[in-house]
């Protein structure tokens, strides 16, 4: 394991003395890092490819850009890129040279950043079952109630609820006292190692940011899960078969990344005690912060009609020109 290097201190107005933290990353010698590195300098190069080609897809047909369901896509495809960009880019770093060292502040931003975007994915999963209920449970209002302006509304809503939700807990962890040790061992800043980090008494801010982060877990997780039951119910009851075909195409696609993302998440509450602890905790985080976001674009597009005519239309266009 790698040694700390030298801690530097300053005092500050609430008793914190660490300025720095070392990320101490994967536990792999020299040959592992670089082909961790190689490996997941390709994962994130082919994550930003997918979801910008989904984005452009979108944008530039006349027809998807013009649907609820494309246009919640395209902005989820961005959040993606955003997710991925929070962590992997400074792992992609620390990989190439000794010492993971991040500043305090450069540390609660990742932190802010990544939960703040992963808090925004819930609500845009919410969203997306949202709009699949009112399209295929209630068609004759899905037009008014899922309007191009409401739709963007539902968009801008999923934004802001995810980077405020965070903004409370997170600044009162940073404002508690981290008084050294300054090593995390793990490869983002995430407040589990934080926690352990700061000096006591912690009082009430670890409970409150469990509860902060239950709660839209199991809020968004139950309103996803009741949204496509109801979903379900529909297409087995009041749907033709090619209609039916059609429906359980698309939600089973949805429910794909949903399983994904809160599988991850929930493998977080259950993990072993132990050792191994901290080396599951890294493995998991790496699951739903890199990998889920390089399977999304691909669960999403490779059973979805009308995106595959979308491309076919660009291709023919192209080839005209």
């Amino acid at each position: 394991m790698m040694q700390s290097g030298p801690v530097h201190e300053t005092k500050v107005g609430n008793g914190t003395t660490v300025q720095e933290f070392i990320l101490l990353g994967f536990r792999v010698g020299q040959q592992g890092r670089l082909l961790l590195l190689i490996f997941f300098m390709a994962v994130y190069a082919l994550t930003l490819a997918e979801n910008i080609i989904i984005i452009t897809i979108v944008v530039q047909d006349s027809h998807l850009a013009r649907l609820p369901m494309y246009i919640l896509l395209s902005h989820f495809s961005w959040l993606e890129m955003c997710y991925v960009s929070a962590t992997v880019p400074r792992m992609l770093f620390d990989l190439s040279f000794p010492y993971g060292v991040i500043s305090f502040h450069a540390c609660f931003l990742q932190f802010y950043n990544f939960f703040s975007l992963g808090n925004t994915e819930c609500f845009f999963l919410s969203a997306m079952a949202l709009d699949r209920y009112l399209a295929i449970c209630r068609p004759l209002q899905y037009p008014k109630m899922m309007s191009q302006e409401a739709c963007y509304k539902l968009v801008a809503a999923c934004w802001i609820l995810g980077f405020l939700w965070y903004a409370a807990p997170v600044f009162l962890i940073s404002r508690l006292s981290f008084c050294g040790p300054n090593t995390i061992d793990h490869f983002v800043c995430d407040p589990g190692p934080l926690f352990a980090l700061a000096c006591p008494p912690l009082g009430y801010v670890p409970r409150l940011f469990n509860i902060f982060v239950s709660s839209v877990v199991l809020a968004t997780f139950l309103f996803i899960a009741v949204s496509y039951a109801f979903v379900t119910l529909t297409l087995v009851k009041k749907s033709s078969r090619s209609n039916r075909m059609k429906g359980f195409s698309t939600v089973s696609s949805h429910l794909a990344v949903v399983t994904l993302f809160y599988g991850s998440v929930v493998a977080m509450y259950v993990e072993p005690n132990g050792e191994d602890r901290a080396e599951t905790t890294k493995v998991v985080t790496l699951f739903y912060s890199a990998v889920t976001p390089l399977l999304n674009p691909l669960i999403y597009c490779l059973r979805n009609d009308q995106v595959k005519e979308a491309v076919s239309r660009r291709l023919q266009r192209k080839r005209m020109k």
